[in-house]
């Protein structure tokens, strides 16, 4: 059996409706800020915690809306899955790359999805986003 990794990601969009996208440092596929939760941390407050050390955006866990759960790939580790709880932040942010981020790059939903985006992204947020509210539910 892959090994797994519980994460929390949230999806940010900006003025214009674009999806904020990362790339840590050492890595070369571009995914949502977010990242493993501490030891006692619930998903949305490991969420909030990784959004301000990622990017900078402050946003209290409870203003989070949960977009949904899924089973994918690893971006970055060879043969593992990822456990990701999603989120979406309310409202429209700028972002500024900080910590571990060597770049941040926003994506149009409209736009075909480039060949550097994480499974998680291709694969099950870019649909559900796609979809609409009615579609997101679990």
């Amino acid at each position: 059996m892959n090994p797994r990794i519980v994460v929390s990601a949230v999806c940010v969009f900006d003025d214009a409706g674009r999806l904020l996208t990362v790339r840590k440092r050492g890595t070369d596929k571009f995914m949502h800020p977010g990242g493993k939760p501490e030891a006692g941390e619930t998903a949305a407050e490991a969420a909030a915690r990784e959004l301000e050390e990622e990017v900078g955006i402050v946003l209290a866990p409870d203003r989070l809306d949960l977009l949904g759960c899924w089973l994918a790939d690893a971006a970055n580790e060879a043969a593992t899955k990822i456990e990701a709880t999603v989120f979406t932040a309310p409202g429209v942010w700028s972002a500024r790359p900080s910590g571990e981020i060597a770049e941040i790059r926003w994506h149009d939903l409209g736009a075909e999805p480039p060949e550097d985006l994480a499974p998680l992204l291709t694969d099950h947020v870019l649909p559900a986003l796609s979809a609409g509210p009615a579609a997101r539910r679990l």
